[in-house]
């Protein structure tokens, strides 16, 4: 094993990540026959299988379990290492990895912007998905940090708060409801409320508002994205409730507006793996948006409160 290299390494954990050569490839940008090659090859340094063929889909052996949990490990322990030794000479660089729930993804280009700028040396892994998708990336340590609104209970993590969630209810600027001085919960129930899946964050809020005005949890649509949500209210299809965030160009093309009703603010959180040595790059990054995080997000609703978008 001692003339495996980390090419192959990396193969094999993609490989068994996508249960496909074809994905590996494109995630390694290489060609599929060069993937193969790779992986046929650390075979033959096995002198084991190590992957297998189940219809359309590539399954690992156990062999090839045990030997992608090591590759991974030994991945990642290269990268450590080289951060650390860039970080003896006073550069700050390496892969900065972080996923962010669907919802975060409009308020991380104005944190990593100043950050990666100040850093030329920084590489940024972004991985966006639902909040169950994010929590799985944490535990395979595909990801070093995580921003989502409330930390899982289901993995021991460090997680800090640094920045206030404004949630609200939206709809087409020419729907019914806006023309009313003050709308009610019972008003946004009757007008088809379309909300996220089941365990998303946005989702997860509303009904706890509901719960606490004494109202049934009953939604006239759910749907698993925040753009589809967003096209569907902006047509007129009903009442929507999103992150503040998510909305910015919509309320500034005018396609949206927020409903005169009380406003829902939640936290975000910056977290990581409670177990687990985080990165310099990453540590980093997690104090400067600890500390920068809350003014940069202000300043970018500050339009919105000032057009009175939303109260």
């Amino acid at each position: 094993m001692y003339h495996a290299s980390f090419r192959q390494l990396q193969s094999l954990v993609l490989v068994g990540r996508h249960a496909s050569v074809s994905r590996a490839a494109d995630a390694m940008h290489l060609t599929q026959p060069a993937v193969s090659l790779q992986i046929r090859t650390l075979e033959e340094i096995a002198g084991i299988p190590l992957t297998r063929k189940v219809g359309r889909n590539i399954q690992l052996t156990a062999a090839g379990e045990v030997m992608a949990e090591f590759s991974e490990r030994i991945l990642r322990l290269w990268e450590q290492a080289t951060d650390e030794l860039a970080a003896l000479q006073g550069v700050t660089s390496g892969t900065l990895r972080i996923g962010a729930v669907t919802t975060a993804e409009h308020l991380l280009p104005p944190m990593l912007v100043p950050f990666t700028l100040e850093r030329p040396d920084v590489r940024l892994k972004l991985q966006v998905g639902n909040r169950t998708e994010i929590i799985n990336m944490l535990a395979r340590h595909e990801i070093e940090l995580a921003i989502m609104g409330t930390p899982p209970r289901e993995l021991r993590t460090n997680a800090a708060k640094f920045a206030r969630h404004p949630m609200a209810f939206v709809a087409s600027p020419s729907h019914p409801l806006m023309r009313k001085r003050k709308v009610t919960l019972n008003d946004v129930m009757a007008a088809n409320l379309l909300v996220r899946e089941r365990g998303s964050g946005t989702r997860t809020a509303v009904e706890k508002l509901l719960r606490e005005e004494g109202h049934a949890a009953e939604f006239g649509s759910e749907v698993s994205s925040n753009e589809a949500i967003k096209r569907m209210v902006a047509a007129g299809l009903g009442v929507g409730f999103l992150s503040v965030h998510a909305c910015g160009l919509e309320f500034k093309a005018g396609l949206l507006a927020t409903l005169p009703i009380k406003l829902v603010e939640a936290d975000w959180h910056i977290m990581h793996l409670s177990d687990q040595p985080i990165p310099k790059v990453a540590a980093s990054f997690q104090d400067f948006v600890i500390e920068n995080g809350q003014d940069l997000v202000a300043r970018e609703l500050e339009g919105f409160t000032r057009r009175k978008s939303y109260r």
